[in-house]
């Protein structure tokens, strides 16, 4: 019975795995061969695909030409960190005092705000496009890089994690706090900061995921190519350049894999939802 449990670990493994690896393998085939091994994909035989362990001839040409010859993709790279990280920052600006608040204080129409960002929170996008297309369009902000950082600084998941990981910081700390003199502005900073950094760091890995892959807010918001960001760089190639788009895929996934290895003890404790108790 152990011994079946591995067996669909493993197939389950192969199955999650498999493509990562085919695209790390893929992106070392040069033009001719990668053709060869799937043209039909493309259109350009009419055989089947043929599937590959190890490339036959590897070469770095696809990344020496992504990485030497294609001055594009670093401008939609720097463009990607100047929507992404602002976009976060501003987020902590923003949502952890919200959060704060929902998780510590009572006030009058606090029930219902809370159900309105959980409302907000459940919209897609396409239901929000129009209105928050009109209100950047109204601002000047259109084709702008804000008009795609000021929509997801004011995202409402943040909120609503947070939420959950403030309110497991137990009263009576608070409470001691408050009576040994401490202010709403010292326990927020000393206290509650501290204690719910699990929370941030977990939200703010889930959405550095989210943004940085990000493609209908930047299609919406921006029209200049010049401001596109790097999740727009593969659609734009065409299939004579597909060596190129397997070696942009892995360089793409490179920050995404390193802030999900950094953060994913966070991740783990934000799925848990873990704190601390009376």
């Amino acid at each position: 019975m152990k011994g079946f449990k591995y067996m669909i670990l493993f197939c389950g493994g192969i199955l999650i795995l498999g493509p990562l690896f085919l695209l790390l393998t893929g992106s070392l085939l040069d033009g001719s061969e990668l053709m060869e091994k799937l043209g039909p994909v493309f259109g350009a035989d009419c055989g089947y695909v043929k599937f590959w362990i190890l490339p036959d001839y590897p070469t770095l040409k696809p990344y020496i030409e992504l990485l030497l010859d294609t001055p594009d993709f670093f401008v939609m790279f720097w463009n990607s960190v100047k929507e992404v990280v602002p976009a976060l920052a501003g987020q902590v600006v923003v949502s952890v005092p919200a959060a704060w608040s929902f998780a510590r204080y009572s006030f009058r129409g606090k029930r219902w705000l809370f159900f309105l960002y959980v409302a907000l929170m459940i919209m897609p996008f396409q239901v929000t496009m129009v209105s928050s297309y009109m209100v950047l369009r109204k601002l000047s902000l259109m084709d702008t890089h804000f008009a795609v950082i000021l929509t997801n600084v004011f995202s409402t998941l943040p909120v609503f994690i947070m939420t959950k990981f403030f309110k497991t910081i137990p009263n009576s700390l608070l409470e001691a706090a408050r009576l040994d003199g401490a202010g709403e502005a010292r326990i927020f900073f000393s206290i509650g900061l501290p204690l719910g950094s699990s929370g941030i760091l977990a939200v703010m890995t889930l959405n550095f995921l989210e943004y940085w892959n990000a493609l209908e807010q930047p299609l919406t918001f921006l029209k200049d190519k010049a401001l596109f960001p790097l999740s727009l760089y593969l659609p734009d190639i065409t299939e004579d350049k597909a060596a190129l788009a397997l070696a942009a895929s892995v360089v793409m996934l490179l920050p995404a894999m390193l802030v999900f290895l950094c953060g994913q003890e966070y991740l783990e404790q934000g799925i848990a939802a873990s704190g601390l108790k009376e």
